[in-house]
């Protein structure tokens, strides 16, 4: 993965996303990407820009591409003399007689994107710059074609808009620079983050014309707004556009000043609006809105700051829930929300708990529809619903269908789950007896159930052997099979969700264990090592990672429960696990803005993968450590 890495969220779904060298590296790597407001359809808009200083010795490049094959081409990245990745990014590029301070700056809650540069010295100078464009779908490659639309047409003064194919949002330009037509093709750009997980790796971009700053001794200053039409959630901007440039650019600096902590700014960018939806970006570059991710999500995102927020993007979700369980996917445009996880609905459960208890005052009342939907979420697990979830005769919670991967451990390769977990998972039971107690607080017949099933648990996950936990019981719904393999999902029953289903003494010899062979400055291992089918790097094609995915990759988000359940155990609490831990947890790379990767490396150095900037890897940070 790249070590360092810039993400600018829109607030609506889309962003604008880079390399600290200005070299894309992913087919997500842009300027303007925009998210439909009511689905998951997102298009790459403006991908990137070339830019050149013409000085009396000639022209300067400002940028670098790479090209196939591995080939850097101008040479601009070599004159970054420093970068800034907070609040956004900004480099310092070294001139001869001066230098160029260049930024990137995201207009939040609009499709806004502004460019602008500063040069210092005395020599008179032009700046060109060009736009690198293909409006495709985000996951997709663009490539050389005659149906691309080269013509702009100069909609207002000052404003030139362009659109590359019908159907597609338009990139509208608001500049005071020249603009001359010059239609050309750039082909072959490389993206080594793509041919490094085994996917196509090469794209062709086109760029209708150059926009030409003339930058005086007085006028040394240079704006480009990127957005879109209005009908895309534009925005409105009056004046010149060095004026409306410098507004932005104040306007978003009182913004992100206003959060009281870096992790707070990082944890803003989840939060979004799509469309009349209030929910949580599971991650960036490409993932969207995921119910579990979600609800695990919340709580580390919201509260107790953003009380008004959690109780939107919950009342969002209870719209969807359908025989008793929340969607884990919303797929693209037209197709229906996808069913397929034992765990989300009761991990809403676990984020309304949060949110009663994050919200002030001296009597905590669960709002109506969530006493609604958690009393149908009980009930139909307890009755039975798709693929198998239901309650059992002992009280705990079966799940599983064949081909399916019900629980977190969601990796499927060729139609086969890796880690299926069918029968009944350890930390499903301990979410499930977390919710039946909660819900017994406004409905007393939930007691009796919730007692079966501590009763249950503590006598049917206990593995004297080892000194733990069974990571499943019951296993493919045959009676007294177990799954003995070291996992750390137990750690939901030993304190990572509230109070501890195991007496001290098993809860402290569980957590000992976990210590001893999951725990790595990153997180949790998913898999302990010497098991049969761990794996220690996480890299590689598509079908590779995902047999990898959860059979020792670590897995950040796992901190925050870790260190609540070794806090449940100890004397000092959670300051005592933070004294412990504290200078081990989650050692990031340096520049990614107070951001958290999805995963690592199960094997030192544990190197960061997957998903760059991940929801709910961050959102455990304010739960462990302080800022």
């Amino acid at each position: 993965m790249t070590a360092r890495e810039w993400l600018i969220a829109d607030g609506l779904g889309g962003y604008a996303m880079g390399t600290d060298d200005g070299i894309r590296t992913r087919r997500y790597h842009s300027l303007l990407l925009v998210a439909a407001p009511e689905s998951e359809q997102r298009f790459v808009l403006v991908n990137g820009v070339e830019a050149w200083l013409d000085t009396a010795d000639g022209p300067v490049a400002l940028t670098t591409q790479r090209y196939v094959p591995d080939t850097l081409h101008p040479d601009g990245a070599s004159r970054i003399t420093a970068f800034r990745g907070d609040p956004w990014p900004a480099w310092t590029i070294g001139l001869p007689d001066g230098e160029v301070q260049y930024e990137i700056v995201g207009v939040h809650g609009h499709v806004a994107t502004m460019l602008r540069w500063r040069v210092s010295g005395k020599a008179r100078v032009k700046l060109r710059v060009r736009l690198q464009m293909s409006g495709r779908d985000w996951h997709s490659l663009h490539r050389e074609n005659m149906a691309f639309r080269f013509d702009g047409e100069r909609a207002l003064p000052g404003t030139w808009r362009f659109q590359g194919y019908a159907g597609v949002p338009p990139v509208v330009v608001y500049t005071a620079a020249r603009y001359e037509h010059r239609p050309l093709w750039f082909r072959r750009v490389q993206y080594d983050e793509e041919r490094a997980r085994g996917l196509d790796y090469v794209e062709d971009l086109a760029s209708p014309g150059e926009f030409t700053f003339d930058l005086n001794t007085k006028r040394r200053e240079a704006t480009l707004v990127l957005t879109t039409s209005t009908e895309w959630g534009g925005l409105e901007i009056e004046g010149s556009a060095a004026d409306a440039g410098k507004a932005l650019r104040a306007r978003e600096q009182r913004r992100v000043t206003a959060f009281p902590s870096r992790r707070e700014r990082a944890a803003d960018s989840y939060i979004v609006q799509r469309g009349a939806r209030r929910t949580i970006i599971a991650g960036y570059p490409w993932f969207t809105d995921w119910g579990r991710d979600t609800f695990i999500s919340l709580p580390g995102l919201c509260l107790p700051n953003r009380v008004e927020d959690a109780q939107a993007i919950l009342l969002s979700w209870c719209a969807h829930l359908s025989d008793g369980m929340m969607p884990n996917v919303f797929p693209s445009e037209g197709k229906e929300p996808e069913y397929n996880s034992v765990d989300a609905a009761l991990w809403f459960v676990a984020a309304v708990r949060a949110l009663t208890e994050a919200t002030p005052g001296p009597v905590r009342q669960v709002p109506v529809q969530f006493i609604a939907a958690c009393e149908e979420i009980l009930t139909r697990y307890a009755r039975g619903t798709r693929f198998g979830i239901r309650m059992d005769g002992d009280g705990l919670l079966a799940a599983g269908a064949p081909g399916m991967a019900l629980t977190w451990m969601d990796a499927v390769v060729d139609g086969v789950p890796v880690t299926p977990r069918s029968g009944k998972a350890v930390e499903v039971q301990a979410l499930w007896i977390d919710a039946l107690q909660f819900a017994a607080s406004w409905n007393t017949r939930w007691n009796a159930v919730a007692a079966r099933a501590r009763e249950s648990f503590t006598k049917r996950f206990w593995n004297a052997g080892r000194g733990c936990l069974f990571d499943a019981v019951d296993v493919d719904h045959l009676a007294g099979a177990v799954d003995d393999r070291l996992r750390p999902n137990q750690i939901f029953a030993c304190g990572g969700l509230s109070r501890p289903l195991l007496p001290e003494a098993r809860a402290r010899a569980v957590l000992d264990l976990v210590e001893r062979e999951l725990w790595t400055p990153m997180g949790l291992r998913s898999l302990a090592r010497g098991e049969a089918g761990y794996v220690g790097r996480v890299d590689g094609p598509l079908r590779q990672r995902d047999l990898g995915y959860h059979q020792g990759t670590v897995w950040p988000w796992l901190t925050g429960a870790f260190l609540r359940a070794w806090a449940s155990c100890h004397a000092g609490g959670l300051g005592a696990a933070r004294a412990r831990f504290g200078t081990d947890v989650m050692r990031l790379p340096e520049g990614n803005a107070g951001h958290v990767p999805e995963i690592a490396d199960g094997d030192a150095p544990h190197e960061p993968r997957g998903c760059p900037f991940q929801a709910w890897s961050l959102a455990e940070l304010p739960r462990t450590t302080p800022d």
